[in-house]
């Protein structure tokens, strides 16, 4: 009787360890899931092997959409299945390949979204960055005969095309310039980049007004009235930054602080070195 006690608190013990033990969780495209060890991960496969067993097992990482490891740190992948590649012949790749990405166009130039960042705070904006671009592109517009023969990508196909590209305002920085210019088809970019500190000047007002009234019984009351006002004046320090490119070559780049300090100043800078660029004509 006590060995069969025995035995069976260990079985419990047992399992218990097993509910308790943590598995990495192997997420598939086709939304079924693995709880396994995780031994390794290649370019192209995971190794990993199933509770209470030693053999290895490879997954193609083309099947993988995600990985929660046991850690609670969780990793996507977006590696695409080649089995239907390795089939085509050479001539229908390199077409596919050539149809990825537009034409480029000569003589056509593209605006990027222009990043503004809170040099205190790296906190940056999205709406900030899509209206910045919308005024330089207007810009451009507004003064086509003076960029002549050049002619300004839509805003429209711009950003479409660099969504396709997976990039956004938050990692242009970090693309290179061939790549967008290839992304975009366009021979011409203008890369801007705004930087800024917001500084709060506080001043106080103050006064106060007292009244003494006679009354019949000889006795006097002083009736007191204050007042005080608080005023802000917020002060905006940017910094503008304006590249232009050339066939993947910077042609233009310039750095300029607005004269004034008030909170569209930057508009003002930006203008300025539009009109200081190699491609600005002056008539």
């Amino acid at each position: 009787m006590k060995k069969l006690l025995a035995l069976l608190l260990v079985f419990l013990a047992s399992n218990l360890f097993a509910q308790t033990t943590k598995l990495d969780k192997i997420i598939k495209k086709d939304y079924s899931i693995l709880e396994v060890n995780i031994t390794n991960i290649t370019d192209s496969d995971v190794e990993f092997s199933y509770p209470n067993e030693k053999l290895k097992n490879t997954l193609s990482l083309s099947k993988v959409a995600k990985i929660i490891f046991k850690t609670g740190r969780e990793q996507s992948f977006n590696v695409a299945d080649n089995s239907t590649a390795a089939q085509q012949n050479p001539a229908e790749i390199k077409a596919v390949a050539q149809t990825s990405q537009p034409a480029v166009k000569q003589n056509t130039i593209a605006v990027l979204p222009i990043p503004f960042v809170n040099t205190e705070t790296l906190a940056t904006s999205a709406e900030m960055a899509k209206f910045a671009q919308n005024d330089m592109y207007n810009k451009l517009i507004e003064r086509s005969a003076n960029i002549f023969p050049l002619t300004v990508q839509d805003l429209r196909e711009t950003n479409s095309l660099l969504k396709k590209a997976g990039i956004d305002y938050s990692n242009i920085d970090e693309v290179l310039i061939d790549d967008l210019q290839k992304a975009l088809g366009v021979d011409n970019i203008i890369a801007a980049k705004v930087s800024y500190i917001i500084t709060v000047d506080q001043t106080n007002i103050g006064y106060e007004n007292a009244t003494i009234t006679a009354k019949s019984d000889s006795k006097a009351k002083v009736d007191d009235f204050s007042v005080s006002t608080t005023t802000q004046d917020k002060k905006f320090n940017f910094t503008v930054y304006f590249d232009i490119y050339k066939n993947g070559t910077k042609i233009f780049t310039e750095t300029r602080k607005p004269f004034f300090d008030q909170k569209d100043s930057w508009m003002d800078a930006m203008q300025y070195l539009l009109k200081r660029g190699p491609i600005y004509n002056k008539k």
